[in-house]
């Protein structure tokens, strides 16, 4: 039973399925808790929007020979992305009120009226909104969560990826 639990196209579905589980729960603390997202929570959700149709699609696909370190190089990179994207959340939410200077435009502004460019250079805007911590769990904000669920799952693509022709024999 295990072994097909941890058999690679199982293990990537339920990847996205973690995935799709973090997204809603995140429009529901949007919509019915109503927190609203701040410019990183988006860049974070889009991440693991990322991950997830990754994993899905080699769920999907179930290839063989190579083909599963490909996604799970694929998984990783998204993983790596929002791990980056979800710290530096982390990180500003760990500085005092005094030393976040300035104010991040909200993401549906940013969208409709910025180029790409400027775009991802509004992710790294020191912006009080990030900096509030509003929601905790176990003593942790969400984007802590969110990091420590990149990191997991990263991990587990890249495993699961470069030891699937093991499982699949």
């Amino acid at each position: 039973m295990l072994n097909r639990f941890l058999a690679p196209r199982a293990l990537f579905f339920i990847v996205f399925l973690f995935c799709a589980g973090l997204i809603g729960y995140a429009l529901f603390a949007q919509y019915v808790q109503h927190y609203e997202p701040c410019m990183l929570c988006m860049v974070q959700r889009v991440l693991v929007v990322a991950l997830g149709l990754s994993a899905l699609l080699a769920a999907l696909h179930n290839p063989k020979g190579w083909g599963y370190k490909v996604y799970g190089l694929l998984c990783a990179f998204w993983a790596t992305v929002g791990a980056y994207v979800a710290g530096r959340h982390v990180y500003l939410q760990s500085l005092s009120p005094e030393d976040l200077i300035g104010c991040a435009p909200s993401f549906e502004y940013v969208v409709k009226n910025y180029d790409i460019g400027k775009i991802f250079q509004t992710f790294f805007i020191k912006d009080q909104d990030c900096g509030v911590i509003d929601w905790v769990f176990l003593g942790m904000s969400m984007p802590r969560w969110v990091l420590l669920c990149f990191i997991g799952l990263g991990l587990l693509c890249l495993w699961r990826g470069f030891t699937a022709h093991k499982a699949i024999r």
